[in-house]
């Protein structure tokens, strides 16, 4: 028999094992096609990471000993000790303060139709094309008396199609909304400010373009002006929209619930919500005819602010002794950035809004600003203050540990990622899915090393303007 020649039951095997691999091939392609697949890999890879640290972590203890020992004997070494030591402390005392402020914190319920006051909505937009005929969608499907409701949006000069989706929404919608343009680009906060001088409501309530709401939101965020004559500003609960494909969305909504359900909870039980969210919050009309001539030409290092418009404006309502709560139960979904570059670049616009904005705090936060205690928002706004303060110190310090021991530096910070995002992951689970909690853990990662030098540069560029991030879409 020819060496060439195959048998008809090895050519069958070989058939086979062919369409075996060409199954198990298919299938992997899918399981990489698939969002729910992604998410597994990626977290998953994650927590193999973080876990493989600790291990590290374990086997190097040898060299940890050596590394904190070079450290005790050298006059730098114990200078760091101390400071960390005293960061330590101070971020664990912190963290044990709002932890029990938010088992203290309750949202205020909704009132009655006949309560609620009458409430003008302003909505601006810029470059946002379809997104806002959606927004004012959500907006007018509102469980709120439709006489009580005023719905103004302004487009700033966009150079897309928003003016006529705006105009589509108002075809649909008819007197339940206002439409206005700008005769060109001016800026959010100068939108803003023609809404204010239109608006006859008693409350304002200001909503981004790329953001939905929930058909109680408006009633239960306003709520809380009519229960309590001293409030002056509420803060919306904000989730992430465009989190059902993209990595970043997904990331940024446990990051969100976090900030928003935990931090600003914790805060409103101190009266001093430090930031009203652009995408969703309310305002005491009197509040802001108090400072909107400042608010509208505000400068910072001679330079007039475009950015920031949220926090500038609940930091001035602050300073008049009113108080700023968060509603938990007003929620508003917010489209997100998909990719890293326009991430950072919102960072950054955030980033030079609390640093100008922390610097306003500061003239007026240890006085007496208002009536009742005022110890919490000075914690509050130290431990804001220490943030940006030391954040070149542990650059340096980071920088120095890295360059001389990688090994340590690499396994020690994603241990120390490990321990300190559990807490997160632990709270998103018990809000939320418990599945998507781990994307804390990655979020975590990417901020640690990718996005670590966003406040040190909001810092040095606080005086920069510019939005950053609203350009054209893509089509």
């Amino acid at each position: 028999m020819s060496k060439n020649l195959t048998l008809p039951s090895e050519k069958g095997r070989k058939s086979k094992e062919k369409n075996i691999l060409k199954k198990a091939a298919n299938s992997i392609q899918n399981f990489f096609d698939t969002a729910d697949a992604w998410q597994i890999f990626v977290q998953g890879s994650t927590v193999v990471l973080l876990l493989g640290a600790a291990y590290m972590v374990y086997i190097l203890q040898s060299d940890f000993e050596q590394y904190n020992l070079e450290r005790v004997n050298s006059a730098i070494g114990t200078v760091f000790l101390v400071i960390s030591g005293g960061l330590f402390l101070f971020k664990a005392f912190y963290f044990a303060f709002i932890l029990f402020r938010y088992f203290k914190y309750k949202p205020v319920a909704s009132v009655s139709d006949e309560e609620l006051p009458v409430v003008t909505i302003i909505v601006p937009a810029y470059n946002e094309g379809k997104q806002v005929w959606a927004t004012l969608k959500s907006l007018a499907r509102s469980k709120y008396p439709k006489e009580k409701l005023q719905i103004i949006s302004i487009d700033d000069g966009s150079k897309d199609d928003t003016w006529s989706w705006m105009q589509k929404a108002k075809e649909e919608l008819g007197d339940s909304i206002e439409i206005y343009q700008q005769p060109k680009n001016k800026g959010k906060r100068h939108a803003l400010y023609r809404g204010f001088n239109i608006g006859h409501g008693e409350v304002f309530v200001t909503v981004d373009s790329d953001s939905e709401v929930k058909t109680d939101t408006l009633r239960n965020l306003v709520s809380p002006f009519v229960t309590n004559k001293k409030v002056g500003a509420v803060a919306g609960n904000i989730r992430v929209l465009n989190n059902k494909k993209a990595l970043l969305p997904k990331m940024l909504d446990v990051s969100f619930v976090l900030s928003f359900e935990f931090v600003r909870s914790a805060e409103s039980t101190l009266n001093t919500v430090l930031c009203t969210p652009g995408a969703l919050a309310a305002y005491r009309s009197e509040a802001v005819f108090n400072c909107l001539e400042t608010w509208i030409n505000q400068k910072f290092m001679g330079q007039p602010s475009d950015i920031g418009e949220d926090r500038a404006m609940t930091n001035m309502i602050l300073k008049q002794g009113y108080h700023v709560l968060f509603q938990r139960n007003a929620v508003a979904y917010t489209d997100v950035p998909e990719k890293y570059r326009n991430l950072h670049k919102m960072f950054t616009r955030w980033g030079r809004s609390n640093v100008r904005e922390n610097i306003e705090m500061g003239k007026y936060v240890f006085t007496n600003f208002r009536e009742g205690t005022k110890a919490g928002a000075r914690l509050l706004f130290i431990s804001q203050a220490l943030k940006i303060i030391m954040c070149y110190p542990l650059l340096i310090l980071m920088f120095y540990f890295a360059i001389t021991h990688p090994l340590l530096f690499i396994s020690s910070t994603l241990l120390s990622i490990l321990i300190v995002t559990s807490f997160p992951v632990l709270f998103y689970a018990k809000r939320y899915k418990s599945f998507d909690s781990f994307w804390a853990y990655s979020y975590s990662i990417l901020f640690t090393f990718g996005l670590f030098w966003i406040t040190p540069y909001a810092i040095v560029t606080a005086n920069k303007r510019g939005w950053l991030t609203r350009t054209m879409p893509a089509k």
